[in-house]
């Protein structure tokens, strides 16, 4: 597949899901979490607290990577595998951008001190599970 049908696919799959896993190294060991991605072309963004482990893992090792699209359907459901780089933002702009209503379990508000967006840059996306064998996209 040329690589502007795979990024074309791959930006498919980031639309259609919103959930997925969050991979972070914690002692040489991965430690996964679902949370809930927001995508600017290929970058993806999560908003969490200062106050969690992740946060505190991303400072030691910014070295994630990232499961998306998996709908539970069948075997072949198509999905993404992410690997990049995550940088803790507090830029307002961001935290407005991407708060809601349902984060107020965790988060105060927008303006919430503890409040943060992780930025996610890919290295290498995967689409997997396209009709034939895994594709990836170097960035």
């Amino acid at each position: 597949m040329e690589s502007k049908d795979l990024k074309e696919k791959i930006t498919q799959v980031l639309g259609e899901s919103k959930v997925g896993t969050l991979a972070t190294v914690v002692g040489n060991k991965p430690h996964s979490r679902y949370m809930t991605f927001f995508n600017d072309e290929l970058t993806l963004y999560t908003p969490t607290s200062k106050e969690t482990y992740k946060a505190e893992e991303i400072k030691k090792n910014p070295n994630v990577h990232i499961l998306l699209g998996y709908e539970g359907e069948g075997m072949g459901d198509a999905y993404i595998e992410v690997q990049g780089t995550a940088t803790i933002r507090e830029e307002e702009s961001l935290k407005e951008k991407f708060w809601n209503e349902k984060m107020e379990k965790w988060i105060e508000n927008p303006h919430d001190p503890d409040y943060i967006i992780l930025e996610i840059k890919p290295d290498t996306i995967r689409l997997m599970n396209d009709n034939g064998e895994p594709e990836t996209l170097n960035l």
